[in-house]
């Protein structure tokens, strides 16, 4: 039985390491590189982190209060959402144009995309979340305590992996502007690569689409 301390420590250290799960670092990179300062890189790693909290804590504390059990095809498919999204956000990032130096992007972009990306990535992770929370914590007051404080954590996470991410291409942009124009496009053919993976990933090795889908939380 974790202590309560123990377990605060755990869910934000667990929150900082689950801001670095490979899908999370390409679907931020494929947005900051059309970013120019630090401080909104920053700040799109904040709204991430808060879309992706708000759905994990509702969603994964429903699971939690009611002990819900997921049907592994309805888990598959919010995964195989993450992976459209990664391709959809590539093409993005092939299709637009690099704002102007000294400038973001357009404020339709500013809050609602990272949070909408941020969202996804939490419905399909809430589950899986929920399932080890449960089999670790299980009093329902101390499990949604631990999903409060790792959302807390991947939040803190994901700033840290934006700028860490943003600080070396703002850096060397800033010398060579057509680099910046470069990062963007790698940045979103790394995506569609990756979604494309991960799409086969849940489809071939899951079963998405088989009588008998398989799918085990991690």
């Amino acid at each position: 039985m974790l202590s309560a301390l123990s377990a605060a420590v755990l869910g934000f250290l667990l929150g900082l390491r689950h801001a670095t799960d490979a899908d999370h670092v390409i679907a931020v990179t494929t947005i900051v590189a059309r970013e120019r300062t630090l401080r909104r890189a920053a700040w799109i790693g904040a709204l991430w982190g808060i879309g992706h909290t708000l759905t994990v804590f509702a969603v994964g504390g429903t699971i939690v209060a009611f002990r819900l059990v997921i049907p592994p095809r309805l888990a598959l498919a919010l995964e195989f959402g993450v992976a459209i999204m990664l391709i959809l956000l590539g093409f993005s990032n092939l299709r637009s144009e690099a704002p102007p130096a000294g400038h973001g992007h357009t404020h339709e972009f500013d809050h609602r995309r990272p949070i909408l990306i941020g969202t996804v990535h939490g419905l399909a992770g809430s589950a899986a979340v929920a399932i080890l929370v449960l089999a670790a914590i299980p009093e329902t007051a101390w499990a949604l305590a631990y999903l409060f404080v790792f959302g807390v954590g991947t939040i803190a996470g994901m700033m840290l992996v934006t700028l860490i991410l943003a600080a070396p291409a703002m850096y060397a942009s800033e010398r060579v502007a057509r680099l910046h124009g470069g990062i963007r496009l790698a940045a979103g053919a790394l995506s569609i690569v990756f979604g494309l993976m991960l799409a086969r990933e849940i489809i071939v090795n899951g079963g998405l689409l088989s009588a008998a889908p398989h799918w085990t939380p991690k």
